[in-house]
Order: structure tokens, then sequence, then C-alpha cells
């Protein structure tokens, strides 16, 4: 069972750049590669920097900013086989995969990284995705509820000798799965991630997620979203997912340079791409039963970065973001998702510099101290 909220250290992952284009959609330099060489250099920099996770993103064709792609799940298996302690999550679309076939994967990938492989089950917002493989596109709930199915039928051929489902996407008859995953103490399979902001994303996670990865949030965001995925794992009896956040972090010596830099990537937008980008996440988003679907109250700065990354407010002088990160895990942020513009130098810089300042504070102020939310 979960530790709760708060008492263990906040953990972190990194968003793996297996997609070109950087993770700011913007004509600044970006000292970033999608290749498998940079990426396996970062992957080993990352986890002897103190990151507990690496996420691999998932696109196959082209747009807003992205012109070429490595497939996720194979990249995160070449990520896991070149580290030692490092998590990888693959993130994959139902609809375009089996949870079956998912499921044999993932059994294979966790025996050969000893336990270290995990899963982000996303529910997709690019419609060319599905058409362009002639796919059907399912309305933002419907998606969903089938990524909820997907979830339902993963976990079950993953812990179960023989697996059967009727379900409205997916059917399992008598399906057996061995070998199973590695069992490991407190993971009795690999930990399922899910993403999503809409009602539909809150009230699958607290119903079937080990984890619930939130675009970039302020505090009072962070604390909605919160109450709404715990009450909905309430209403179904379980144990509330984890919570991870968005961010992307600035970390420069003065306040001032951090400041500059956000300046300088939002002044040098790729505007076209960005404004495509907007219509094509907000036509999913008013797809909603409630219209409350992720990157609806987002501006344009807040799309240059296209997880919202800037409005976690990671920006500023190590100390200033370490206090910020601390913050949130009083809330109840148990991880942070993280996105650079200069992959190895700042990963580099926060193992050096932002890390230690977190644990410090970690250690200096019990669970039950309320630490102030920086401005």
């Amino acid at each position: 069972m979960p530790a709760p909220p708060g008492s263990d250290p906040v953990r972190f992952a990194y968003w793996v750049p297996n997609v070109s284009g950087g993770l700011v959609t913007s004509t600044i330099e970006q000292r970033t590669d999608w290749g498998y060489d940079y990426n396996r250099e970062l992957a080993v920099l990352a986890e002897n920097s103190g990151f507990d996770y690496a996420l691999s993103q998932v696109r196959y064709i082209a747009g807003y900013g992205a012109e070429f792609q490595h497939e996720s799940t194979s990249f995160s298996l070449a990520l896991l086989l070149a580290t030692q302690r490092l998590k990888v999550i693959a993130a994959v679309h139902p609809g375009l995969w089996h949870p079956g076939v998912l499921a044999k994967f993932g059994a294979t990938a966790d025996h050969l990284s000893g336990g270290r492989f995990a899963v982000n089950v996303v529910s997709g917002w690019f419609k060319d995705e599905f058409t362009a493989l002639g796919e059907p596109w399912l309305e933002h709930d419907e998606r969903y509820r089938r990524s909820e199915e997907f979830i339902r039928a993963l976990r079950g051929i993953w812990t179960e000798d023989r697996t059967e489902l009727a379900g409205d996407f997916y059917r399992l008859r008598d399906f057996s799965l061995k070998p199973k995953p590695l069992g490991l103490p407190g993971r009795p399979h690999p930990e399922i991630f899910q993403g999503g902001n809409s009602t539909a994303a809150r009230t699958m996670a607290g119903r079937v997620s080990d984890w619930y990865l939130s675009n970039g949030k302020d505090f009072d965001g962070v604390t909605e979203q919160l109450a709404d995925v715990r009450a909905s794992a309430a209403r179904a009896g379980r144990t509330p997912p984890r919570f991870g956040l968005n961010g992307f972090l600035i970390a420069r010596d003065t306040e001032a340079e951090a400041r500059q830099t956000l300046r300088e990537i939002v002044a040098r937008a790729d505007r076209p791409a960005v404004d495509g980008f907007r219509a094509a996440v907000r036509q999913a988003g008013r797809s909603t039963a409630d219209g409350k679907g992720m990157w609806q109250d987002s501006d344009f700065e807040d799309l240059v970065q296209y997880n919202d990354g800037f409005r976690t407010g990671l920006i500023g002088t190590p100390e200033q973001i370490a206090e910020r990160i601390v913050a949130y895990k009083r809330l109840g942020v148990d991880l942070f998702l993280l996105g650079f513009l200069h992959y190895l130098e700042e990963v580099e810089y926060f193992g050096k510099r932002v890390l230690p300042l977190v644990r410090e504070l970690e250690a200096r102020q019990p669970d039950s101290e309320p630490v102030s939310a920086p401005s």
C-alpha cells in the first residue's frame, strides 16, 4: 500500500526528448537531441543526478514542431538497458495498442530491466494520428472510457492467472500471460501512469490508475485536482493514486537570468505551430461533457510549453525553485515531471544545485509543519 502523501521524499522524472523540436515550441536555441546516443547519455546522467523516472513521449506523425519521432516503447526499453536504477515510463495510446499485446511487451521489458518498466496510458488529443492510420476517432469522454477499460485489462492480465473481459472496447477470453511481470515489494505489477486534466480523467484516475499526471498548475489548480481525484478514489474504495505535476524548469544563478530566459522563449515562439496546437487541443477539450478539458484555460504563453509547464512556476534561483517544490509537496504532489531547455547541462545543474536544497528542506521541516507557498 502506498505511503501517505508527503511522507516520502518527492520524486523527479524528466521528459525524454525522443521527439524532435525540444520541449518548447520556439526558435530559441535548445541544446537537446532526439537521437538515441544523446538520450542514452542523458539517461545515465539523469539517474546519477537523482532522477527516479524518465517518460518517453508518444507521437506517430509530425506536427506542431515535432518533425521526427522515435517510438516510445522500444525507445524506453533501450534506455532501461542502458541504465541501472532509472525507471522508464513508456507512453501508449489505447486504440493503437491491444492491452494483451502491451501486457506481453511490458512483462518482457520488466524482466529485462529488473522491474523498472512502467506505462503511461494517454487517451489522445491528436486526431490526425488516428485518422492517418485509418483508426476511428472517439470523442473525449469515450476515449477516457476506453482508457479505463484498457487499464483494467492490463492490470488483470498482469495479476490474474486467466483473464476474462467482455468490455465495450476489448475482449479477453481465458487469456493467460506467462511469464508475469516481476513482482517486487510494494509493486505487484508495472506502475500504471495516466495523464489528463478533465473531469473524466480525474474520475478515471481515482478508479483505476497508480499515478495521475497533471499538466502544469499553480497551487490552487493542484489543490482542486487533488480533491477531485481523491474523492473519486474514495467512491471506488481505493487508495488514491499518487500525484505527478508537469513543470518546465528554468534554474539560473539569479532570478533575473531565469526570467529573461522565459521572456526569450516566449518572444521567439513559433506562432503558427503554437496556434495550430491550440486549435487542436481546444477542439479536443470542448468535446468533454462539462467543457473542462486540458488546455481550456491556457493562454498563448502557456502553450509555448505544450504541457503548460511554465504555469508550475519552477523558474528562478535554485533556492526559489526548491522552496516551491517543497510547497507543492506539502499539498500532495509526489512527483515532478520536468522539461528543460538545454538537457545535459540543466539536468546536471538540477542534480548539483536544486535537488540537495529540496532534500535539505524536506529533512528540516516535518510533514506536519506547513510550508509557505512562494509567490
